[in-house]
């Protein structure tokens, strides 16, 4: 199973651990949207490729 984390700004502790939990024994992406210019055309080619998809405020 392949998960795709989106996340809208820098992880904390919390949220890191969690995605860490989510994403054991599984084939883990991660788009990061806090920068400049976000790659949206990337973005939307991982969710579609992505067997789930977890966004973290």
């Amino acid at each position: 199973m392949k998960i795709l984390n989106i996340y809208r700004s820098a992880p904390d502790d919390t949220t890191k651990k969690l995605a860490e939990i989510v994403g054991r024994d599984r084939e883990v992406e991660n788009f990061d949207l806090a920068v400049d210019a976000p790659d949206y055309d990337a973005l939307v080619d991982q969710i579609f490729a992505a067997d789930q998809t977890i966004c973290w405020w």
